[in-house]
């Protein structure tokens, strides 16, 4: 008789036991937003459930954050002290170095990790050191690494460079490594691509880039080669851990990555893609329960270790 591949789909119990992707509290990162301040909670209008917090309000969230078996969150810095030479982003009193101290404080064996990255410090928005309308990617290194060691020297558990800047994984490690954080470890955004789903992180962060786009230096859309070189390169300048970003219109790039390589994946469900959700279910057009979870696993399945979504603490909730 031929197979009745129903027969496994008969009952949920069935479906559990052969259920062959899982989600659980370790596979998810919560992004925070940081600002400088004192009891601030600023919504995100273009992102509905998201804010900016200060840190007595960031330590409030992510105490509600591991009630719900939440386990590690990524820092973003939001800064109004912008200038030319991104001084701010290793400042000691900058916004992630102090939410750093104070949730590794509170909350010792929570996972912390921080985005490296200067467009929040920089007036002109990029990524890097601009000179004649041109991101210099040598100047910017020096300045990376001085941010990934702040954030390190605060308690930083992992950093994560974001800019796109050629040899900065070796830069950073060379950095940490000379100051004794041997230790902590890099997440490389090593596929970023210039997408059009991050407007509105752009918004959160006040990062938006002041002239031309980030083409120059984030990877182009339409091609996958480029990723597995760039992810190669960073496991050899020493990268712990290669991301993906975007998730959704990439889960091709998580696939073949996942093939190739033996170190963790994370995938950055973004910006874009969590506030779709968010106005479809607002709308009533899409039921935002079962489309969040079905988004998240499909993210894993791909391949991914670890995924990092606006989308987090809601999942945790519904998986309980």
């Amino acid at each position: 008789m031929p197979h009745r591949y129903r027969r496994l789909r008969a009952t949920s119990t069935i479906r559990n036991f052969v259920q062959e992707t899982h989600l659980r509290a370790y596979d998810l990162l919560q992004p925070f937003f940081v600002i400088d301040g004192k009891n601030k909670k600023d919504a995100i209008a273009s992102m509905p459930g998201i804010y900016r917090f200060s840190t007595d309000p960031l330590l409030r969230a992510v105490e509600i954050y591991m009630r719900l078996g939440g386990r590690g969150g990524i820092l973003f810095g939001v800064s109004d002290h912008k200038d030319n030479s991104g001084k701010y982003a290793y400042a000691t009193n900058s916004p992630v170095v102090k939410a750093v101290q104070a949730v590794k404080k509170h909350f010792p064996e929570f996972l912390v990790v921080t985005d490296v990255c200067l467009c929040a410090y920089m007036t002109h928005g990029h990524c890097g050191v601009v000179e004649d309308q041109k991101i210099n990617n040598d100047k910017s290194l020096p300045i990376l690494s001085k941010m990934a060691l702040a954030h390190a020297a605060a308690g930083a558990d992992i950093v994560a460079p974001s800019d796109m800047m050629d040899f900065r994984v070796r830069a950073i490690r060379q950095e940490l490594n000379k100051s004794h954080f041997e230790e902590v470890g890099i997440l490389s955004y090593a596929a970023k691509y210039a997408s059009s789903f991050y407007g509105p992180f752009r918004d959160a962060a006040h990062s938006a880039a002041g002239f031309g786009d980030r083409k120059t230096y984030q990877m182009d859309p339409a091609n996958s080669r480029e990723a597995l070189k760039e992810a190669l390169k960073d496991v050899e300048e020493g990268a712990d851990m290669i991301m993906v970003k975007p998730a959704l219109a990439y889960l091709d790039i998580i696939a073949v990555l996942r093939q190739k390589l033996t170190l963790p994946i994370v995938a950055y469900n973004v910006s874009g893609e969590y506030s779709m959700v968010k106005a479809a279910a607002q709308k009533g057009w899409v039921d935002e329960q079962s489309v969040v979870l079905e988004t998240l696993t499909s993210i894993k399945r791909a391949g991914a270790d670890i995924i990092i979504s606006y989308h987090a603490q809601d999942a945790l909730q519904w998986l309980q």
